[in-house]
Order: structure tokens, then sequence, then C-alpha cells
């Protein structure tokens, strides 16, 4: 699978379940958001303003997504959400590999762009370097409907600050599994 190949299947919506953990604070963190996944042409604006910011052309990307979150953390203030939107464009460079270009970041609400990797299971890995901090991500699709990504963040690109797992599941299938199982599963959706 190739990059192309993994953003085409991350279209739709996916409740995400997540643990955070804080490693300076010796603290775990729990959390959950709404993802929506959606493709963008290459002519779309969107996707033509991110690749000029970076001054690329988009006859050189691969690939396109809007990316919009909603969700809360366990550390969040009642009632307090984490909303977000982004445009992400691949530009490769081989068939493995290539740059991920970000018109906001998720570490630093600025516009970032990272590298990935794919791999030889169909994983996607994402490094990204901010001006202080340094992210690294791995996303796999368990089955079509659950993806899962582990990722890791650091301060002054030195030791790791910040570990992460989360369980992403199609919308389509939380909802199922909610109206089958009792009690209601920890998605709380």
């Amino acid at each position: 699978m190739d990059a192309t190949d993994f953003f085409a299947r991350s279209q739709g919506q996916w409740h995400s379940q997540r643990v955070t953990h804080h490693l300076a604070f010796r603290q775990t963190e729990m959390g959950r958001s709404l993802i929506s996944v959606n493709s963008l042409t290459l002519d779309d604006p969107g996707v033509q303003g991110v690749c000029a910011l970076y001054q690329y052309s988009p006859d050189q990307a691969s690939g396109a997504s809007r990316v919009e979150w909603r969700g809360v953390m366990g550390w969040d203030k009642e009632g307090e959400q984490q909303n977000g939107s982004t445009v992400m464009v691949l530009v490769p460079t081989d068939e493995q590999s290539g740059q991920l270009l970000r018109e906001v970041g998720y570490a630093e609400k600025s516009p970032v762009a990272g590298r990935y990797q794919m791999d030889d299971t169909g994983a996607m890995t994402l490094v990204t370097e901010y001006e202080t901090l340094r992210s690294q991500e791995r996303l796999w699709f368990e089955e079509e409907s659950i993806r899962l990504r582990t990722s890791t963040l650091g301060y002054g690109f030195g030791g790791m600050s910040m570990a992460t797992f989360a369980v992403e599941t199609r919308a389509e299938l939380a909802m199922k599994t909610e109206t089958q199982t009792t009690p209601p599963t920890i998605l709380g959706w």
C-alpha cells in the first residue's frame, strides 16, 4: 500500500479513543474525539493554497484530504473541546516516502511539513519537526474499520516527553457496536 491508498482508506468518520502518557509528570490522560477525513481534488483551493505555501505545484501532489476533529481530553475543563481542521497534501519523493504538507500542525498551531514513510506492512510513519518539538506517529489499519496510532512527542529534540496510543473505529462500526453491547462501549458517543 502506498500513501495515496492509505489516505483513500482513511476517508470517512472515525471515533478515536486514546490514552496519553505525560512522562515528565508520570500521569496518564484519557481522551476521545470524532475525526472526519474527506478527500480533496488537487484543484481544490485549499490544496492549491497549501502547495503554494510550501512552493510545490499541485501537479507534484499524489493526494489530499481535509481532516477535522472535535475532542475532549481528561485534563480539559468541563465542556471544553479541542476542535480543529487542516488540509493535508501528500508530495511523494518515491513510491514509499515523501512530504506531508499541513495547513496547520497538531502540536503547534502553525503550518508544518513532515516526512512520511510507508513500510512493507502498509503502516505509515510520520515525522514532524516543529521549531521546538519533534513528533513521530505510526498509523496502521488493523482491519478496514479499525485504525491504530502510536505517537511520541519530544521537546528540544531530546528525549520523549509524551507517548500516546489511540484506537480509531469507523463511525458506522462504533454505532453498530454500541447498539449491540450492554452497557455502552467506552467510546462514549
